[in-house]
């Protein structure tokens, strides 16, 4: 297949992959509440594992992140130059971020970020994923712990992977996730931000 071909069907295949919402698929086979209809009405890992309970949460948290570690690591095999391999990656993300199948709304993109950078750069995103943990182990804020490692993202990449291609995608991807975490942030300033394993009223 020629390589633009190549490049072309891997985002496609990437942006309706990361499209699909694992958190409304795993609660309609489980038989559990709808995510969108509530709690925080949203189709992630938090709000599931909130109303619905730790299985579902973990399958919508394994879901989300294997969406992005598949397109991620697809590209590297795939694919020689970075840029490309980088668009790829940042597929499922952004399908995560405004999926057709939602009305081009959806997630916050953690989880599938997550995965996508596991996908590409393996300590990178072992790095965010423990920032990620530790920080929620120490606040038990999901989000708090979504915006310390995504925060840390373009140092991070700076300092480990200082390639101009790198270092704006980690720019663009943590940007994106601020966007999305733009009412978290308010609730987290004001202290009325949910913790972890506590109920949304």
């Amino acid at each position: 297949m020629d390589m633009n071909w190549l490049l072309v069907a891997l985002v496609v295949i990437g942006y309706l992959l990361g499209a699909v919402p694992f958190g409304v698929v795993v609660s309609k086979a489980m038989g559990l509440p709808d995510p969108r209809t509530v709690g925080s009405k949203n189709v992630g890992f938090t709000n599931v594992l909130r109303v619905s309970g730790k299985k579902a949460g973990i399958l919508t948290l394994v879901g989300d992140m294997g969406k992005g570690w598949v397109m991620g690591f697809a590209a590297t095999q795939l694919l020689q130059d970075e840029w490309t391999i980088l668009l790829v990656a940042l597929a499922p993300f952004l399908g995560h971020l405004f999926s057709p199948f939602l009305g081009f709304s959806g997630g916050k993109g953690v989880a599938t970020a997550l995965g996508s950078v596991l996908g590409v750069a393996p300590l990178i995103g072992l790095i965010l994923l423990l920032a990620w943990l530790g920080a929620v182990a120490l606040w038990r804020y999901s989000s708090g712990g979504a915006l310390t490692a995504f925060g840390l993202f373009p140092l991070i990449a700076a300092l480990v992977h200082p390639t101009v291609s790198f270092v704006l995608f980690s720019v663009v991807v943590s940007g994106l996730i601020v966007v999305k975490h733009k009412g978290n942030i308010g609730r987290l300033w004001n202290g009325t931000e949910s913790k972890i394993g506590q109920k949304k009223t």
